[in-house]
């Protein structure tokens, strides 16, 4: 005989669909540029996966007959000093930004996810001996570290993915420590604990559920993080080989050498990186407020009451005898 209260397969599916429905309304109402920033990382996203049929040209197809020539109706956006159409190197540059990005940032939330996650659940002096490293990695000057570490693996989109991930995972993994140090005061988990429930299904089970809001915050809020560590190692001479369109390295070489000659070497691509950027934090400063209850706006339904109480008080305050 089936439970009575079990919920059906498919009334499960409905309120999942109405829950994210209902995610994506909330995301257009209440974080109207959260959801302009979404449609251009969108775009970005679209470009770098059909970068090489958007491109009109080849990223190292040139013509010397044209090299510094302006914007105009054959090049959108002008061409470098040995005749490269810039616009094809910035959207082929656009799918190695978003490589890294993901990469780097998936490997970022491994690496936080591990330390992090055995950190704040094991505790104790294991805790504090990571949490000292912690402290000490991140008083390390950033760009410098990772300078050093770059001139030790060289060049490589291998090489700074690792890199990028692995450094940035380390300081990442105080959020995630302190979202499992969260979970495990709930009652849930010391129920769990009081049953004799193995450790290994609290945490597939009450532990990375509960922690997956902050897990999603991290990804979106370090994508635009990446890319532009990405972009300022490979403008110092540090990240992606001289023969890789990337952005930062358009800025580094052609752009900051030919930019009085040609501004638009120097103006298209600090543009993009400008725009990319800033769009993956609003949008990923969105995701938070609206996944995370304790920050500013993340109220929900309740939102909409607690203000109308505090009008109600205010009111009462102002007007006693009404």
């Amino acid at each position: 005989m089936s439970n009575a209260t079990e919920v059906p397969p498919a009334v499960s599916e409905s309120k999942r669909r109405v829950g994210l429905a209902y995610f994506w309304i909330r995301l257009l109402k209440e974080k109207p540029l959260g959801t302009a920033c979404g449609i251009i990382v969108l775009l970005f996203i679209v470009v770098a996966l059909f970068a090489h049929v958007l491109a009109p040209y080849g990223s190292t197809e040139m013509s010397l007959a044209d090299r510094l020539t302006g914007p105009s109706a054959r090049y959108l956006l002008g061409t470098d000093h040995v005749g490269r159409d810039l616009l094809s190197r910035l959207i082929i540059g656009a799918r190695l930004s978003l490589i890294v990005g993901l990469a780097a940032t998936a490997l970022n939330v491994v690496v936080a996810l591990v330390i992090g996650g055995i950190s704040g659940f094991l505790g104790g002096k294991l805790d504090l001996v990571v949490q000292r490293f912690v402290d000490a990695w991140m008083s390390l000057p950033g760009l410098l570290l990772l300078l050093t570490i770059m001139s030790i693996v060289g060049q490589g989109l291998p090489q700074i993915i690792v890199v990028l991930g692995v450094t940035g995972g380390i300081g990442g993994s105080r959020v995630i420590r302190g979202a499992v140090i969260g979970v495990k005061e709930h009652d849930y988990f010391l129920a769990a604990r009081a049953v004799g429930t193995p450790t290994s299904q609290i945490l597939i089970r009450h532990v990375l559920p509960n922690i997956m809001a902050p897990v999603i915050i991290v990804f979106s809020i370090n994508i635009g993080a990446v890319i532009l560590s990405e972009a300022s190692l490979s403008f110092l001479g540090f990240g992606l080989p001289v023969d890789v369109p990337s952005w930062g390295g358009i800025l580094s070489r052609e752009g900051r050498e030919y930019m009085e000659q040609a501004p638009w070497l120097a103006l298209w691509p600090g543009l993009c990186l400008t725009l990319v950027v800033y769009s993956f934090n609003m949008f990923g400063d969105a995701l938070r407020d609206l996944l995370d209850p304790r920050m500013r706006g993340g109220e929900g339904s309740y939102g909409t009451a607690m203000v109308k109480r505090k009008r109600g008080f205010l009111s009462r305050l102002l007007n006693p005898f009404a």
